[in-house]
């Protein structure tokens, strides 16, 4: 436990704390980073750093804070091993202003605390999301939900006629239903907007939580939408606690997972294979298309195939 005040930098001069601080959360307090057309990440405040997870690891078994130097092994050790609740103890409260539709699936990870606008208190605001014309595409046909072929010029001229059209008149339809004309219930009145409407949050979420929204929501799988955002709070949290940071791209960030069945085959052959014998013996032994393909990624990742 620290005994003398210290003060943080970036806070006001002469102001103390007995609060473990860092340097690098403290740089991004209040700095939005701008996401896609309207939204942005900013860090509202902290709780902890690096050192707070060890202290929290080292209470365990009835020892106190040791040199700096035993922090970085133990925290990769703890990271490596998948003892989480350590990281739990450090906090980030986050503000956030994104599409409806990035947001709901933002939701999806439930381990955070959040407080959304309302439509049912306030105004919508006339802010809809518009695609850069070169992230149209077609549906994907080997994943349902992902993005395939481009479309033509034509194509993309004519989404973004349609989109923007779209957005103009529901927000008019939406502007006179509150109006004095209908004085429409606002929780009603907004119904007919798009999920491209902008909504914000704040969202509060431990590390160890954090990291596993990241780890999902900054692979190239999901949607590029909520990458920005994701790859936005990515750089606060480096900053912020850079030695959990650097074992969690270490050893889940970009670390290649392999199942038993993947292992078998890996150790049963020798490498490097080209990919159609590859495939033949993977499908033979796995008898799944989806799994064959996803195996077959993680072998190019690794340099085994010719």
């Amino acid at each position: 436990m620290k005994e003398v005040p210290q003060r943080i930098e970036g806070t006001e001069e002469g102001a103390l704390t007995l609060r473990p601080g860092s340097e690098g959360a403290e740089k991004w307090l209040y700095r939005p980073i701008k996401c896609l057309d309207h939204g942005f990440v900013y860090l509202v405040d902290y709780m902890g750093n690096d050192d707070a997870v060890t202290e929290a690891a080292r209470v365990s078994y009835g020892k106190g804070t040791e040199k700096i130097s035993n922090n970085k092994g133990l925290i990769r050790y703890l990271r490596r091993h998948d003892h989480t609740t350590p990281s739990e103890m450090v906090e980030f409260k986050f503000h956030c202003k994104m599409p409806i539709f990035v947001a709901r699936q933002w939701i999806r990870h439930r381990t955070a605390s959040v407080n959304e606008y309302s439509g049912r208190y306030s105004i919508m605001s006339n802010e809809f999301y518009m695609p850069d014309a070169n992230f149209f595409a077609k549906q994907s046909t080997g994943n349902k939900q992902g993005r395939g072929e481009e479309l033509t010029p034509e194509q993309k001229a004519r989404v973004s006629e349609l989109l923007k059209e779209d957005y103009e008149r529901s927000y008019a339809h939406y502007e006179e239903f509150i109006s004095e004309d209908f004085d429409l219930a606002r929780e009603l009145a907004r119904v007919g907007l798009s999920v491209a409407n902008y909504t914000q949050w704040y969202w509060k979420i431990d590390l160890h939580n954090l990291m596993h929204f990241l780890r999902l929501r900054m692979d190239s799988h999901a949607q590029y939408e909520i990458r920005v955002f994701a790859n936005a709070m990515a750089r606060i949290v480096e900053d912020a606690v850079p030695v959990s940071f650097g074992a969690f791209k270490d050893y889940q960030l970009n670390a290649t997972k392999l199942t038993g069945p993947e292992k078998e085959i890996i150790a049963t052959n020798s490498w490097p294979m080209d990919r159609e014998t590859v495939a033949q013996i993977v499908f033979e032994r796995l008898n799944n298309k989806r799994e064959t393909n996803e195996f077959l990624e993680k072998l190019s990742e690794l340099n085994l195939l010719k």
